[in-house]
């Protein structure tokens, strides 16, 4: 796909996913490791990271010392904010505690059966808790990050177009939410679509922060993120190494789409992302000793 421009006026907008990454780890990741890869992370200069979350430790085992985690943090020479994955208004609630804590990110599939199996509930259930969260993240001085799951369609045949994906982006700016990322969980986004939705949505909410979460095979990431770029979108989501994804993807491949992909991408194209390189590669290789099979 051929490129618009070489370069473009503000700094792409970078989501470290290290919590996606570790959230399906079979083997166990102790408190410290994690602390200690996070703590390099924080050394990089992304604009947020995905670091933990506060949903059932019976749910996601591996991130159930969240709050461990966060306590041996060092946020003080760090440009990074900080996310964290709720799946309710319980999670919310214990969330909004952590002044050290800027966004909370809700997932919200618009696939029915997805959502009752990530969340437990229906989607117009979910959106109720997604104001909830609002009002919470609100009053707490938060940002309520909502991922729009199936985003790009689903393996269960239920309906799906771009129009439904845009028909839920509308309700959620309805109830006051900023920040959206369209997610690609099960990595089957073609450039068409993924080109429609985005120049659909970013004119017309240009005061809204759309952002792109793909899952990608490693030989189409690149098509993924030229398109969503090329329609407007400066915001993604990625993981060192490309760990991590949904497990309803049914392929192995499917996984996140690689940091490393992201920053050589930027750089071929002249595109700032203002990251210390020294510190990221040096991420890059501790990552090989945090995620050991």
């Amino acid at each position: 796909m051929e490129m618009k421009n070489n370069t473009i006026k503000n700094n792409l907008i970078l989501t470290e996913c290290p919590r996606d990454a570790m959230q399906g780890w079979a083997r166990h990741i102790p408190a410290a490791t994690k602390a200690e890869y996070l703590n390099q992370l924080l050394k990089v200069g992304f604009d947020v990271l995905d670091f933990g979350s506060f949903v059932s430790a019976k749910a996601i085992p591996q991130l159930a010392d969240t709050k461990e985690v966060l306590k041996m943090l060092d946020l003080t020479k760090s440009k990074t904010k900080l996310l964290a994955i709720i799946a309710n208004t319980r999670g919310a609630e214990e969330a909004v505690a952590f002044d050290e804590i800027s966004y909370l990110g809700f997932p919200f599939s618009i696939s029915e059966i997805f959502q009752m199996r990530n969340t437990n509930k229906t989607i117009e259930q979910s959106l109720h808790q997604v104001e909830e969260i609002q009002r919470l993240c609100v009053h707490n001085n938060k940002e309520l990050v909502v991922y729009i799951s199936m985003g790009f369609g689903n393996p269960y045949n239920e309906p799906y177009s771009a129009e439904i994906a845009i028909k839920w982006v509308h309700r959620l700016v309805q109830l006051g939410v900023k920040t959206i990322a369209m997610s690609d969980t099960i990595g089957v986004a073609k450039p068409e679509n993924i080109t429609y939705i985005f120049s659909s949505l970013i004119p017309e909410f240009s005061d809204i922060n759309i952002g792109a979460h793909f899952h990608s095979a490693p030989f189409s990431w690149q098509e993924k993120v030229e398109a969503a770029y090329t329609a407007g979108c400066h915001r993604f989501d990625s993981a060192i190494n490309g760990i991590g994804g949904c497990p309803m993807a049914e392929d192995d491949l499917v996984g996140n789409i690689a940091t490393e992909n992201i920053v050589h991408w930027s750089n071929n194209h002249n595109l700032p992302i203002g990251i210390n390189m020294p510190e990221f590669w040096k991420s890059v290789d501790i990552a090989s000793g945090v995620f050991i099979k």
